[in-house]
């Protein structure tokens, strides 16, 4: 998730640990903990524009790196801390926030290589947004009582109530995922994958994406918690193959590697753009549930099959689209 949810999750996870007058100080170093894990964003290189997307919450999100993570953020705050704190309470405090970076991550749309290095998927549950305003504040509100009233009991409610949050987000998944089940029943279609996930900072408008027969459908979903869903049906797309649309690559290339790359990268949900045929595009994620215009791609000049793709961004942050997204989770028509 976001940085500063990803800190606050640490200091709750420390103040919980913490004795009530150490709150104020294991807030702190839970929070620096709980936000070093996203370090491996800084892995990049000018050369490989697909590095960066390969090691975003790779290895430092991986549970066997706990333990390890907790004592590099240690070592970081032990020449500040230790006049204040023993090493070992350091450690504990760095720990405890740290222990559920890359879990936060994997309860995301985004996913994290979690397993890492016993399994290296990327393991996502879509059961909350990478960005979730109420999640983030039932954290804060929580870690800013703990510090301001010296007492742990209102770190631990505070995660009590984000792990109750996360369950209806997980309840809120299955509702989704029958409606697309359905859906794809009504149109005669037998579903070979599903994948159904949240959109931006909420859990009432989803984006449903099945593939059947080398084609994927995709479709907004709008499950209210006390009104009956509605379907926003969308548009459907080929689903790429390497073989068929790329013929003319050689398979030893650094064009089809970086293609491969990509594909894993996007769990396999790939597709060539119809409004740019040179670019392959992530059908996972769109500006809005509904469409297939991507956030992201890669740019592949078949004629340089020996130079990189190029990793480019598409976010559309227009008013129009920002105007459909709300209309779509409010529950009304579209034009």
């Amino acid at each position: 998730m976001d940085l500063l949810t990803q800190g606050l999750l640490g200091a709750g996870m420390a103040q919980s640990g913490a004795k009530n007058n150490e709150t104020r100080i294991a807030a702190g170093i839970g929070f620096l903990a709980g936000i070093i894990a996203d370090a491996d964003i800084l892995i990049q290189s000018e050369n490989d524009p697909l590095l960066n997307i390969e090691f975003h919450r790779h290895f430092t999100h991986s549970i066997f790196f706990v333990p390890l993570g907790a004592l590099i953020a240690a070592f970081l705050l032990w020449p500040f801390l230790r006049k204040r704190l023993p090493f070992a309470r350091i450690y504990l405090f760095a720990f405890l926030g740290y222990c559920l970076s890359g879990m936060l991550d994997a309860f995301t749309s985004y996913g994290t290589h979690l397993l890492w290095p016993l399994d290296d998927d990327r393991l996502a549950f879509n059961i909350i947004s990478v960005i979730d305003p109420v999640f983030t504040l039932i954290l804060l509100i929580a870690v800013i009582m703990a510090f301001r009233k010296y007492t742990h009991t209102a770190a631990r409610m505070g995660l009590l109530l984000a792990g109750i949050y996360l369950s209806l987000g997980w309840m809120q998944l299955q509702r989704a995922e029958n409606v697309a089940a359905t859906l794809a029943q009504e149109r005669g279609h037998a579903i070979e994958r599903l994948l159904v996930k949240p959109t931006l900072a909420n859990l009432v408008l989803w984006r449903s994406i099945y593939q059947t027969e080398g084609r994927l459908y995709v479709d907004a979903i709008r499950v209210g918690p006390f009104s009956d869903a509605r379907v926003y049906p969308g548009d459907s797309i080929e689903l790429f193959d390497l073989a068929r649309d790329m013929p003319e690559l050689p398979v030893s290339s650094l064009l089809v590697d970086d293609i491969k790359r990509f594909t894993t990268f996007s769990d396999g949900l790939v597709a060539i753009w119809p409004e740019q045929p040179d670019v392959l595009i992530d059908v996972r994620y769109s500006n809005l549930p509904m469409n297939l215009s991507p956030l992201w791609g890669i740019e592949m000049d078949v004629a340089q099959p020996d130079q990189h793709a190029r990793y480019t961004l598409y976010r559309d942050a227009s008013g129009e689209t920002r105007k459909k997204f709300m209309t779509l989770l409010m529950g009304r028509d579209l034009d």
